[in-house]
């Protein structure tokens, strides 16, 4: 079936897109910084699964580990056909109060990794005439709450275009844009003020949307109805009524 690499597969989306690729047989490359989180959970896939599961521990924020996992993806041993950028996390401060180190390295993994590991895996796949690229935006996209959202933007946009360039290829290029998701994202970004439990989807239904919609084609997934309404009205939405929607609830 195929090799997929995931990034932050150590925990939330990233472990479950870890767990429902190897259900469908895939061999898997893990990629995060824990590097014992990850070996836990290669010997529970293979146990589980029976599938080839390769450890790549990398923090993304630093320039040669985003080159040894380019290099992977490069790789003709074990072909990857399939690379989730998933890594990724949040800076619960105010821009002007945080530190610029901080912002910097939320950039360097939301951003700048996932522009290498794309140009990496998409010139890879080109050559090879197959493959897939997810990478993981957010609903926040469309918000204007500082660094984060700017940086699920870029991600949206990217990954447009690079479907674009990609028609015609045999390689494929998804923007997942999930909602308020219930991971360990949230409780490490401090966060405690946010929508009420209706609101909230569950990790393996995202996943589950986000896998169809890359074996589809499709260039944006937006799982369940509420969320696509909501990503809906924000694009035509004017941008000062976004402005103070996003101050009214306090992002």
């Amino acid at each position: 079936m195929g090799t997929a690499l995931v990034t932050g597969a150590s925990a939330g989306l990233g472990e479950e897109f870890a767990w429902q690729l190897a259900t469908a047989k895939h061999d898997l490359v893990l990629v995060a910084r824990d590097e014992a989180r990850l070996e836990a959970l290669a010997v529970r896939l293979r146990a589980a699964a029976g599938v080839h599961v390769e450890v790549l521990p990398a923090d993304l924020s630093v320039r040669e580990d985003v080159a040894r996992v380019a290099a992977r993806l490069e790789a003709d041993e074990r072909p990857v056909g399939l690379l989730v950028n998933n890594a990724g996390y949040t800076v619960h401060e105010r821009f002007t109060r945080s530190d610029l180190d901080a912002q910097d390295a939320l950039l360097d993994v939301m951003v700048r990794s996932v522009q290498a590991l794309s140009h990496a895996a998409a010139r890879t796949m080109k050559d090879r005439g197959r493959g897939a690229i997810l990478n993981v935006s957010s609903v926040a996209a469309h918000t204007v709450s500082g660094t984060y959202s700017a940086a699920k933007a870029w991600v949206l946009t990217f990954t447009e275009g690079l479907a674009v360039e990609l028609e015609g290829t045999g390689v494929t290029a998804t923007a997942l844009c999930p909602g308020l998701t219930r991971t360990e994202f949230h409780e490490r970004a401090g966060f405690t003020r946010l929508g009420p439990g209706w609101f909230w989807l569950d990790r393996a239904d995202v996943v589950r949307v986000a896998l169809a919609d890359v074996r589809r084609g499709a260039v944006v997934s937006v799982p369940s109805v509420r969320y696509r309404v909501a990503t809906t009205v924000a694009r035509h939405l004017p941008r000062e009524a976004m402005r103070a929607l996003t101050k009214r609830a306090g992002l």
